[in-house]
């Protein structure tokens, strides 16, 4: 029905801001892809993108009907899924969001696998550091690190990153190593931030039941773990990030890890979480199951809670709850 793939073409369109990586979606020309668009512009009586050489942009209608739009195609996809569901096989498209560097280092590389292991399922993944409406998204799952907030999602812990603290051998060896966290000059330290907040993250140290925070205070900051990484291995300051960012540097001696023995609780858990109204379908349980496998199980140590109180820890630790995609302050 050239009605329903029309607005299917449209709908990729303005999801990739794209003629050409919508055709790439669908499997069609780019050319097809535009002559869908028009013509579902004719029948409508109504221009819905505004073209120039360089972009695209959606007219008030335009945006308008997308979004509804959007809503149907998501519900047709539900309902697929649930047809699916009865048979048991997991299939079709599955939308994921995932943090930026999470998905470069660890979710991309495995992707391959996830969709040989479940050939009737599609893979769409945005990488985004900045917390999404999953519902207005479009979204189907997305991972989330640190501890969990009650919310309207539901949570599902897959397993723990670990906290790390450390800087280019040169540094040390030009400021020396400290031994405690006291003994760390803010000033040395690189600043991270979240993304649209501009909220320097504190960094949280503990051995036993001693505990000391160190608010960053160099003149340089990122809001991507990975450059706070690159710039430390120039020899820009010490560096705190989860483990996976760096650890290819450490093992090279790039970067050389300090104060380790003040790494009580320094880890944080990973979750997939998907929106309440959702029954964890086929494919989004095929995805648990999968990312559950990428990620270390066992917690040595306890959570570290830095500004949340022991309920919501207690909370987050359950395997699964209902909570909200943000984190306590990560690392870094």
């Amino acid at each position: 029905m050239n009605n329903f793939s029309d607005i299917v073409a449209y709908v990729r369109v303005v999801e990739a801001h794209s003629f050409v990586a919508a055709a790439q979606t669908l499997g069609m020309s780019p050319s097809a892809i535009s002559k869908a668009v028009s013509r579902l512009e004719d029948r409508l009586g109504a221009r819905l993108l505004n073209r120039t050489t360089r972009s695209l942009s959606l007219t008030d209608v335009g945006a308008s009907f997308y979004e509804r739009c959007r809503e149907a195609l998501g519900q047709l996809d539900q309902a697929e899924s649930e047809v699916s569901e009865s048979r048991g096989v997991p299939r079709g498209r599955l939308r994921v969001d995932v943090p930026v560097s999470l998905g470069r280092r660890i979710i991309v590389p495995a992707l391959p696998r996830f969709i040989a292991q479940y050939p009737e399922i599609s893979v769409q993944m945005s990488m985004n550091d900045r917390v999404l409406d999953l519902v207005q998204e479009g979204i189907d799952a997305a991972l989330r690190v640190g501890n969990l907030s009650d919310s309207s999602l539901v949570a599902r812990r897959i397993g723990q990153l670990r906290g790390v603290t450390c800087a280019s051998p040169e540094f040390i060896e030009r400021y020396g190593e400290p031994r405690d966290p006291t003994e760390l000059r803010p000033e040395h330290c690189l600043q991270m931030f979240k993304a649209g907040t501009n909220q320097v993250r504190e960094w949280m140290f503990r051995k036993g039941s001693i505990e000391h925070s160190v608010v960053p205070a160099a003149r340089l900051a990122f809001s991507d773990p990975e450059s706070a990484v690159a710039a430390a291995v120039s020899g820009a300051g010490f560096v705190r990030s989860l483990d996976f960012t760096a650890e290819a540097q450490i093992a090279s001696g790039l970067l050389k890890p300090v104060l380790e023995d003040w790494n009580d609780g320094a880890y944080w858990p990973v979750s997939v979480v998907y929106p309440q109204h959702r029954q964890p379908t086929a494919k989004i349980r095929a995805f648990i199951d999968f990312a559950t496998g990428l990620f270390p199980q066992t917690v040595t140590q306890p959570m570290l809670a830095s500004t949340s109180s022991s309920a919501a820890t207690q909370s987050a630790a359950r395997s699964e709850s209902r909570s909200q995609a943000v984190a306590t302050p990560l690392p870094g």
